[in-house]
């Protein structure tokens, strides 16, 4: 999956949306909005980090022996 294309802008609003409401329902704290916010913008990050990470080595077709 590339990162620019449309079908990973609708993952990442989704994965946002659900870590926020999450988070947000959950907790019963008085900053659980800062906390929802940070929650949901780290878990989008870390997704980008990973299909990035993903999409690079998607064309290496080398075979790698890991013995």
């Amino acid at each position: 999956m590339n990162i620019k294309s449309t079908k990973y802008a609708v993952i990442a609003v989704l994965t946002f949306i659900i870590l926020f409401l999450f988070n947000y329902i959950g907790n019963t704290e008085p900053d659980k909005m800062e906390r929802a916010l940070m929650t949901a913008v780290a878990g989008v990050v870390g997704l980008t980090i990973g299909m990035w990470f993903v999409y690079r080595n998607s064309k290496d077709d080398t075979h790698h022996d890991f013995d």
